[in-house]
């Protein structure tokens, strides 16, 4: 990188310091902004400019302009300005820059697909593992975990001894953003996790991890997906099992059972209650259900 890089990306460097040590973001969070905003120093550097204050609407427009006729999509541009327009807010709090030339820009809109989950059958299916050694007990554990609790897959692997709460069906994780939850795990996670608990010294861990690997070492988020992918294929299910689908698996049933939007949004740890909105989905026959009973008009002409 030339020393006008080195300059621009200096600056990001801080930026990213300040999102690790005081917003202490998940490191996958930095790891994506480092990513972007690599990115976005190298093409403000091969336009030449040496210092963060030159930069105009203008050049930003033209920064989007080549990255769409690279291929990138409307998602993964949308994230590129998301990460240049928080850094520059970041340098207009600390009076590093008088104005944000990004505020302006507009960010392509991208059609957000629902996920695809698992219907209950093939959920019963998937987990109907009853094998005794070792890592199969340990797989059935986390396929129940996850699918019991509704969790991420970081919040899955990161779990530690001291976290789990047995007795009450309950577990402590670590969300986005560090923010602690409890949830129930329900019963038959529980008593999975208490088989894997005494199988579990076999592998000679190395600290508080629930979930380890052979080697004694906690789980990879890799070594997890690649444990559901293959147990997804010998459980006979006709799709592909990833932790991300189990997790929207778990909202999608728990929604369409309750209909209680505010209590999955706290399962499921969203801010916000309208992402819970476009991660869950109920089935028309039940929303159809649901106004025949509720809306005046639908009722008026009912005995």
């Amino acid at each position: 990188m030339t020393a006008e890089g080195d300059a621009l990306f200096q600056r990001c460097e801080e930026y990213l310091r300040y999102l690790r040590v005081e917003r202490q973001l998940s490191p996958l969070t930095i790891s994506n902004y480092q990513r972007q905003l690599q990115v976005i120093c190298e093409f403000f550097t091969a336009a030449s400019l040496s210092a963060w204050s030159q930069l105009t609407p203008v050049l930003i427009r033209s920064m989007a302009a080549a990255s769409r006729r690279a291929g990138l999509k409307a998602s993964s541009l949308a994230l590129r300005l998301s990460s240049l327009r928080s850094f520059l807010d970041w340098q207009v709090s600390q009076g590093l820059l008088v104005a944000n030339p990004a505020k302006g820009i507009a960010t392509p809109r991208a059609g957000r697909p629902l996920p695809k989950n698992i219907d209950v059958d093939s959920i019963n299916q998937l987990l109907s593992i009853d094998l005794n050694d070792p890592l199969s007990v340990r797989d059935r554990a986390m396929l129940e975990v996850m699918y019991g609790g509704g969790l991420r897959l970081s919040e899955l692997v990161n779990i530690d001894c001291q976290h789990l709460e047995l007795e009450s069906g309950e577990v402590w994780v670590m969300g986005k953003g560090s923010k602690e939850r409890r949830l129930p795990i329900g019963k038959t996670a529980v008593e999975w996790l208490v088989r894997w608990l005494e199988m579990r010294e076999l592998f000679l861990p190395e600290d508080n991890a629930v979930f380890v690997s052979q080697q004694g070492k906690r789980i990879s988020t890799r070594n997890v997906q690649k444990r559901f992918a293959q147990w997804g294929v010998l459980q006979g299910i006709t799709t592909h099992v990833h932790p991300h689908k189990l997790r929207h698996s778990f909202a999608t049933h728990m929604l369409e059972s309750s209909g209680d939007l505010r209590a999955v949004q706290e399962l499921l740890g969203h801010a916000n209650l309208s992402t819970t909105q476009i991660y869950t989905h109920l089935d028309f026959q039940h929303l159809a259900s649901v106004y025949d009973a509720a809306h005046p008009r639908a009722k008026r002409g009912k005995t």
